[in-house]
């Protein structure tokens, strides 16, 4: 929703998203992954067959892929979907899926900045402009239902630790609670997992993925 693709499509190992973008044309999401990974932490003593049954369904779908760019991801620790790739494949940035209960809240701006706020088929934009009218920060919301993903979330070197990403998060929030909105998501960087904990976000799992880039012969 947030980035205008098609709707993900349900498959065995979860759901493939037609991404479509030069960096990355295809997305396949291991959620059988995820349900054998929460298995694990409650059978201790089935945790070795699950895993193997993990790297069996990534590396089935792992063998039919031919096209350059396409992404596989899951929600589990990069160490543990190593050993499925080969060297054509590159991880991606280590992530993390956070969630949290949205609640409004209230928007401090810091001196010499506003914001704007659009919505536009079911995705809320914020802008931060400095005194000059230069972007100085921005993000976005995509809604699903009950819930939003929170997306895009950028502040300009030029502003950075001035409070900017936070009220860019504030706003999104109290937006999306004033469009009846109860849950937030995202999925963050090792970075922005820091600013999004001490804004009441938490962690529900790691969120890794690769990249198949094969070498032109």
């Amino acid at each position: 929703m947030s980035r205008g693709a098609p709707k993900p499509v349900d498959v065995p190992w979860g759901l493939r998203i037609d991404v479509g973008q030069p960096t990355q044309v295809v997305r396949h999401v291991l959620l059988e992954a995820e349900a054998e990974a929460e298995a694990e932490a409650e059978a201790e003593a089935e945790a070795e067959a699950q895993a193997e049954a993990d790297a069996g369904t990534a590396r089935r779908l792992i063998g039919t892929i031919t096209e350059p760019t396409t992404c596989i991801k899951a929600f589990l620790p990069q160490d543990v979907m190593d050993p499925w790739f080969s060297s054509a494949w590159e991880p991606t940035d280590p992530c993390y899926l956070m969630a949290v209960d949205l609640r409004p809240s209230r928007v401090h701006a810091p001196a010499g900045y506003t914001a704007t706020v659009d919505t536009a088929d079911g995705v809320t934009y914020v802008r931060i402009l400095s005194a000059d009218g230069e972007l100085a920060a921005c993000g976005q919301t995509g809604l699903a239902g009950t819930a939003c993903v929170f997306d895009q979330i950028v502040t300009e070197p030029a502003h950075q630790r001035r409070g900017l990403g936070t009220m860019v998060m504030d706003t999104l929030a109290d937006a999306a609670v004033e469009n009846g909105v109860s849950t937030g998501v995202l999925g963050a960087t090792v970075q922005g997992r820091a600013l999004y904990e001490a804004l009441g976000w938490k962690v529900l799992s790691p969120l890794n993925g690769f990249v198949y880039r094969p070498v032109a012969p």
